[in-house]
């Protein structure tokens, strides 16, 4: 019985972790985007807007299931390298955000938020996804 209530002890912690990464990466991707992301996603339907948040999520997500996975025998150390993996995913989206910026015509974050579909959300969105995997390779 204990060890089903240590387990869940463990799985509030790296719940709550998890929980508190996504919220920042929600808040990254809203501070990289211009106007308010929960206003283009919800009352306007935005799709673009959803794409680039959904791929960021997805990618934090995989990032912190990683670290999970392979995580330390020391649960203190486990959660550690948790958040600091997470936190390192993150930066790292945002440099890559601002990377392909600079490599691009016009501002990213505006045509990302643009109410037409555009090929620019797809790039953005695989990129997200591929600095999650290389985070996530680097852990295991």
């Amino acid at each position: 019985m204990s060890d089903i209530v240590n387990g869940l002890g463990r799985a509030t912690a790296y719940g709550g972790l998890g929980l508190v990464l996504l919220v920042l990466g929600i808040v990254l991707v809203d501070v990289l985007t211009p106007g308010k992301l929960g206003r283009q996603i919800w009352e306007e339907r935005n799709r673009n807007a959803a794409m680039v948040l959904s791929s960021a999520l997805l990618g934090i997500g995989g990032i912190v299931f990683t670290s999970i996975w392979t995580t330390y025998e020391d649960f203190g150390k486990g959660l550690v390298s948790t958040a600091v993996f997470g936190l390192l995913g993150l930066v790292m989206m945002a440099v890559a955000f601002l990377v392909v910026d600079l490599i691009t015509p016009g501002r990213l974050g505006a045509t990302l938020v643009e109410p037409e579909p555009h090929p620019a959300v797809w790039v953005t969105a695989c990129c997200n996804l591929a600095v999650s995997a290389i985070v996530s390779a680097s852990i295991a």
